[in-house]
């Protein structure tokens, strides 16, 4: 029996096809008659560009979007497109995104702006994009169907409102929602406040957190996955592809993290208690700033985090610990302290290349390759990856490191190597004999 997708679906019958010009720039909506709204129809957007601006936030493996004044607007323009995106060295796939990149590239403007954002789709079903957490009006909105029509292919939409926040936002598609953002359709908006910050920051940085079901061998993402993930990802890279986050000592660094996963993601930070400051309502009074050193960020949520650096090279993961894992098999027979001499070579008669593992735990995927990590089909990243100072990492998924240095020149975010400890600061091995000490034990 043959699978009909969604969008065979929406193709065969006609739903969810705009009812617009294929050609020309179309209005969300015409707000010509509410003070304060009126929006003048443009000639033309401009140009969409790829991966050419810097803003004042520093995406992880991402970029800003530049932007062009127009009659005291700032205008953008964002393309809905299929791509060919690489999660990782040897992990390629087909996905969705903006301006040839997913993440799409993140918006930066300044409270009170007037913006004017152009956007095209390229993809062969409807799309539109809701501005997550900002606060415009209703035919702003994104919903496709109720706050606006549907995108077509091949259209322009013209969207424009006046900025009345600051803060950590994002925006998404709100039409096929869950194949469109299942493909990598997502991107930041941030928005820096007019008035000076109470506690400016000398380093910003953000990602956002998202999942892809890319199974083993193949090269789409499933959006039928509801859980069993393969790839967990910041800014749709998954460790050791994942940027990271350099820092002076003592300079003051904010993290924004949002989520557009299909999970819930407790934060770790190493190192330092960190100041949750900020969230989706924006920066937070500070009497409202909490300690921690773990923060939930919750599906469709935002929050900023911001920390005074100190040196050294320290951890920034989720701590779900199969999130920080590649590609993995499920519903696997438990092989921990099942004696499996003699099966590898039985069954490699078979299936050549089969490795035995787990009988000791998932660390036996180090002792296959050169690399130190086991090697999955083609296009497949391995489980753990990545090599630091002292071997095997054993991570992937959602892990990166804050390089913390004393010589880090203000504006350089160049990877400045692997820390060296201080004299006297370096767990050491001290036996190779298991009895060492003889500690004692429970009822002794």
């Amino acid at each position: 029996m043959n699978r009909i997708s969604r969008r065979d679906l929406l193709r065969t019958t006609g739903v969810g096809l705009a009812g617009v010009a294929a050609t020309g720039l179309v209005a969300a909506q015409d707000h010509s008659g509410h003070a304060g709204h009126g929006m003048p129809t443009p000639t033309a957007p401009p140009a969409s560009p790829r991966r050419s601006g810097a803003g004042r936030v520093r995406t992880l493996n991402g970029w800003t979007l530049p932007h062009r004044m127009k009659g005291g607007v700032k205008e953008f323009h964002l393309v809905a497109e299929e791509i060919e995106h690489e999660f990782a060295p040897g992990s390629k796939a087909t996905v969705w995104g903006y301006n040839g990149s997913t993440p799409g590239p993140t918006i930066e403007a300044v409270e009170g702006d007037r913006v004017r954002i152009f956007v095209t789709n390229r993809l062969k079903e409807p799309t539109t994009i809701h501005w997550h957490g900002l606060i415009l009006p209703s035919g702003m909105d994104g919903v496709g169907g109720l706050s606006q029509p549907s995108i077509g292919p091949g259209e322009t939409y013209v969207y424009e409102f006046t900025l009345q926040q600051h803060g950590t936002h994002m925006y998404h598609p709100h039409a096929d929602e869950m194949v469109q953002l299942a493909m990598g359709m997502m991107g930041l908006f941030i928005i820096h406040p007019k008035d000076a910050d109470i506690a400016p920051v000398d380093r910003d940085y953000a990602f956002l957190i998202h999942n892809f079901a890319l199974h083993p061998g193949t090269r789409r993402p499933d959006p039928a996955i509801m859980q069993e993930f393969d790839l967990w990802t910041f800014n749709s890279k998954v460790f050791p592809a994942i940027e990271s986050l350099v820092a002076r000592t003592g300079e003051r660094v904010r993290i924004r993290i949002g989520n557009l996963s299909m999970w819930n993601h407790p934060i770790h930070l190493h190192g330092v208690q960190f100041y949750v400051t900020g969230g989706d309502g924006g920066r937070w009074p500070r009497s409202q700033w909490r300690s921690e050193v773990t923060e939930i960020v919750g599906v469709g949520q935002m929050r900023d985090i911001e920390f005074t650096a100190v040196p050294g090279d320290w951890a920034l993961h989720c701590h779900m610990s199969h999130h920080t894992m590649g590609p993995m098999g499920h519903d696997l027979p438990n092989t921990i302290g099942v004696n499996q001499r003699g099966v590898e070579e039985r069954i490699r008669k078979m299936l050549p290349g089969y490795m035995a593992m787990g009988e000791f735990g998932m660390a036996e995927h180090q002792k296959h390759t050169d690399s130190g990590h086991m090697q999955g089909p083609p296009n497949t990243l391995p489980m753990m990856a990545g090599t630091g100072p002292f071997g095997a990492l054993e991570m992937g998924g959602m892990f990166t490191v804050v390089k913390v240095r004393d010589d880090v020149r203000p504006g350089d975010y160049s990877d400045p190597g692997w820390y060296r400890n201080p004299p006297g600061t370096l767990a050491r091995k001290i036996s190779s004999d298991p009895s060492f000490g003889n500690p004692p034990r429970r009822g002794e």
